[in-house]
């Protein structure tokens, strides 16, 4: 047996990768429902980085988030959901997070989101290479 049948033919209710998944999960879902509390410094902050519409893209992106979040976290939908994630984080890592054309008071806290977004970013690929894995 390898070392891949033997992970296939784990109990995934205690397998790292489900725990991992819940963790990075709920955490996208919980930073995105910030968005909710109070949506008009979202739109404003989403305004001032230059995206367009910015009044129906803002809250559209935080409930992709929120929901692919979720998905991710409870393994539901996971194709779709994952997809959400990686597409929400690769659209909004760089347009968001630009630490290099940032102005000296904001340069450092975007580019701690930056990497931040960076490091969501590559576990929602990891999910979603799983997801076409297993389904």
């Amino acid at each position: 047996m390898t070392d891949e049948t033997a992970t296939d033919e784990t109990d995934e209710s205690t397998s790292p990768c489900r725990v991992g998944r819940l963790f990075v999960g709920l955490g996208l879902a919980l930073q995105a429902s910030e968005d909710f509390r109070d949506m008009e410094s979202t739109v404003d902050y989403a305004e001032s980085a230059g995206v367009p519409v910015p009044e129906l893209l803002a809250p559209l992106a935080s409930v992709s988030m929120f929901l692919g979040g979720l998905g991710v976290a409870f393994w539901r939908l996971p194709r779709l959901s994952t997809a959400a994630v990686t597409g929400f984080l690769a659209v909004v890592t760089p347009t968001m997070h630009d630490f290099w054309n940032a102005d000296e008071d904001s340069k450092e806290g975007e580019r701690l989101a930056f990497f931040g977004n960076l490091t969501m970013f590559g576990a929602a690929l990891v999910f979603l290479r799983e997801a076409y894995r297993r389904d």
